[in-house]
């Protein structure tokens, strides 16, 4: 919800105050931010597998202790090199020249403000993933989730008191920093007092050879996750460079909004149950393992087959308003996005299964050919096609690697029927699809008016008659037969 409020509720405000040029800026400088997460480098994750292996130890509290103050001074470094490489960067090439924002005002201090501010709170993950391990990490979820609330509230005031690029970028980062702070400094001291007795050897501090090792382990996850930053920010940063007309960057960045929160919901959606997925794997129990992938690869891919079904139909009058009508609507660029966020959603389950069962191979090989595909796809598209160019990037690199290769493979490892299970989903996106789609072009077609209030009268109608047809789902006879229905 505050993912949505940051990313669609916000840009009506933002189109008052700002042009659409502008607008436009401000989509590249948060997608830059976003991108700045990369500088992970799989660390968190290689710290959360490391965190699962303590377990079984007999000294777990003193290893975890000292494990975590090691990857700490890793991700010190991390930030500090970083962070001078990006100051000195952004001097010898600024910004506004390379993505063509030359006449956008305080375009590269707000581009500096935003990759510095997210590359000073990194280190927050370490906790995170602490947190995961051990079953608190609806902590450190609800301390973001307050981040999020206060920084929103800070970039309103910030456009409309002062109306820079430079003042938003400081707001929403000021509220991550500070909630990053809380949790390093007070939070997971108090949740964890081993963390105060937990003193790394200066040895180890020293010792390169032992952080190397950590980026070498963390190497298959840090490309897992490169790709999907690079699938979701890059984009827009690509599009910026290669098509000259702001107002169509500015329509693809809108219209890559939506279908990136798709994505990002499946993926939140699938990290409750990827920890026991991998501790099922973990230990072997093979049947628990396969009852839980296939319940939750159907249920991952019919959240998102019903969120796009009830995106496409209403998708353009939503966007006029939103907009104010200074943007004009791309419907092959809106549907090739939504189709894709659909079709890839049952990776993204095996993409999070993957990362917690130590795939490392699959991953590189993977994830590898999916970042190569797509960079070769873009190159190759974006001149000629514009943005539609660069959707069609994405979601071919997206079915033929993470789809064609990890998803088949995770299902084949996991599953007794991978055959039937990919035939049920098959079934499950094309009935969610059609039946939401033609629901919502029939709603359109009927309903009288325009404006606002024609809009929300077809979503409720749309929600209404969906509800219906789901509600025998809340009679658990129902729900056990459906289950019982899905091969594992």
């Amino acid at each position: 919800m505050l993912a949505l409020t940051q990313q669609i509720l916000l840009i009506p405000a933002f189109l008052h105050f700002w042009t659409g040029d502008t607008l436009a800026a401000w989509l590249a400088i948060y997608a830059a931010g976003n991108l700045v997460i990369v500088a992970d480098a799989g660390v968190q994750l290689r710290a959360i597998n490391r965190f699962f292996a303590f377990k079984s130890c007999v000294d777990c509290d003193r290893r975890t202790a000292s494990f975590f103050a090691g990857m700490m001074h890793i991700y010190i470094r991390i930030v500090v090199a970083l962070g001078l490489m990006l100051v000195l960067s952004v001097q010898l090439f600024p910004p506004a020249a390379v993505l063509g924002f030359q006449g956008t005002p305080t375009f590269d201090s707000a581009m500096l403000v935003i990759t510095l501010g997210t590359l000073v709170a990194l280190p927050v993950n370490l906790v995170s993933g602490l947190y995961r391990v051990h079953g608190k990490y609806g902590r450190a979820v609800w301390t973001q989730n307050v981040a999020l609330v206060l920084g929103q509230v800070a970039q309103l005031v910030a456009i409309a008191s002062v109306g820079t690029l430079v003042a938003v970028a400081s707001a929403f980062v000021f509220a991550q920093i500070v909630s990053a702070i809380f949790l390093l400094a007070y939070d997971a001291p108090r949740q964890f007092p081993l963390l105060r007795r937990g003193r790394v050897r200066r040895s180890r501090i020293l010792s390169w050879r032992w952080s190397l090792g950590q980026f070498v382990h963390a190497f298959p996850f840090a490309l897992a996750n490169v790709t999907e930053l690079a699938l979701v920010n890059a984009p827009v940063l690509l599009v910026s460079v290669l098509v000259a007309d702001r107002v169509a960057v500015a329509q693809w960045g809108l219209t890559r909004v939506i279908a990136s929160l798709v994505r990002a919901l499946c993926i939140q959606v699938a990290l409750p149950l990827a920890p026991e997925l991998g501790h099922d794997y973990a230990i072997g129990d093979k049947e628990r393992l396969g009852r839980l992938y296939a319940h939750g690869s159907v249920f991952v891919t019919a959240l998102a087959c019903l969120i796009v079904a009830g995106l496409l139909p209403f998708w353009p009058d939503f966007f006029a308003l939103w907009t104010h009508g200074s943007i004009p609507y791309d419907a092959p660029l809106a549907v090739t996005l939504l189709l894709g966020s659909a079709l890839v959603a049952p990776s993204l389950l095996a993409l999070v299964f993957a990362n917690h069962s130590n795939r490392r191979n699959l991953l590189v090989r993977t994830k590898g050919l999916q970042l190569i595909a797509f960079l070769i796809m873009s190159a190759l598209l974006i001149p000629r096609l514009g943005p539609l160019g660069a959707a069609i990037a994405i979601v071919a690199s997206d079915v033929l690697t993470q789809f064609g290769i990890l998803t088949l493979v995770i299902v084949r490892q996991t599953l007794a029927h991978p055959l039937r299970h990919m035939l049920v989903l098959t079934a499950v996106m094309v009935t969610i699809m059609l039946g939401g789609w033609g629901l919502g072009l029939a709603i359109r077609a009927l309903m009288p008016g325009t404006g606002l209030l024609r809009f929300l009268a077809e979503c409720a109608i749309w929600v209404v008659v969906v509800a219906a047809a789901a509600s025998p789902l809340l009679m658990e006879r129902v729900r056990g037969r459906v289950l019982a229905a899905i091969p594992n």
